[in-house]
Formats: C-alpha cells, structure tokens, sequence
C-alpha cells in the first residue's frame, strides 16, 4: 500500500494552483473540467510520478468550520519535507508568504509553518544536519 493522492480543500482552485505552481514549486500533473471545477492536482518536481496532492474545492458545509478550526488552533492541513527549512523560509518571506511559525528547532527536524494563501496552514520540515 502507498499514498497516491492527498486532497487539501481551497478557496479558490486557479489562485491554489498559482502558489502551489509559482510559489512552493510544485509542478500541474492535471488539470481536467468537471462543470465549475476541475480536477486539479500537483505533484513534486522531484517526483512527477509519486504522490499527488488534488487542490479540491472547498465547497462542503463541513469544510470552512474544519479549516477554520485547524486554523484558529495553529494546527498545519498537510506537511511538506524540504532539504532546508530556514532556507526554504528565507526563500518564501521573500516572496511575500506569510508564516505563523518561523523555522523551530524541535529535536530530530526542523519546522515552520506558512500559510497557503487559500485557506489552510502547511507545515514545512527537515531533517536537522548531523553534527
């Protein structure tokens, strides 16, 4: 068994793939209409035949009380891994992304966490270099 795809509920579907595309740099696997949607997913550059992540409508009733739970409580939808996360974050700020934690130390990684833009908080990590 392994993860083929991994939805996260956004406001705006063009405007999630312009910062998941431009900003974070992941790369548009699909891009199919279905009425005023679209099935919608992006994958890593690294990986365009690995996991997918479907930036889904966030439509449903239960969405915006969930997200805006997660959110209130500063818990990150979805994690990311990067080789470097206080360089990913120098990065990011300077692109004009919002974080709502900076780069902490918490034992074995590295994390941040930012804020998509589209309604959900990610959280960034990376394995802290040995030594």
């Amino acid at each position: 068994m392994r993860i083929n795809l991994v939805s996260v509920f956004v406001d705006d579907q063009r405007a999630a793939l312009a910062f998941y595309t431009d900003i974070l740099g992941f790369t548009k696997k699909h891009d199919i209409p279905l009425g005023d949607a679209s099935w919608l997913t992006v994958v890593s550059p690294e990986a365009p035949d690995g996991a997918e992540l479907l930036l889904e409508p966030a439509g449903h009733p239960a969405v915006k009380p969930y997200r805006d739970a997660l959110v209130e409580d500063g818990i990150p939808l979805v994690q990311f891994a990067v080789d470097d996360v206080e360089a990913e974050h120098a990065r990011l700020t300077a692109l004009g992304v919002v974080f709502t934690q900076p780069p902490t130390d918490v034992g074995t990684v590295m994390m941040a966490v930012l804020d998509d833009t589209c309604g959900n908080l990610v959280q960034i990590v990376s394995p802290k270099s040995a030594g």
